[in-house]
């Protein structure tokens, strides 16, 4: 008990969170990795992601052109985006 009383408390450890960058260049990353038959799929969980941690307006052009480059039809791609919108009530 004296000890505790001699030292300084302890220090309380903080984790950092990823940032919104970090976070975001993920989902982006997993729907390039998309393949055929998969990619409507991963853009909707990655856009559902990105609304509920609150980043999802500023990935919008991010994972729509990330979808476009595995092939989906731009059109279909900001479909999916935005229904992911609506889904999260974003």
């Amino acid at each position: 008990a004296l000890l505790r009383l001699l030292l300084p408390p302890p220090r309380a450890h903080h984790p950092t969170p990823p940032s919104a960058g970090d976070h975001g260049q993920g989902l982006v990353q997993f729907v390039l990795a998309a393949h055929e038959g998969q990619r409507n799929t991963r853009l909707f969980w990655a856009a559902c992601r990105a609304y509920e941690e609150g980043i999802g307006p500023e990935l919008v052009e991010p994972l729509v052109d990330a979808a476009r480059a595995t092939g989906l039809p731009e059109r279909e791609a900001r479909a999916t985006v935005a229904s992911a919108a609506r889904m999260t009530g974003r």
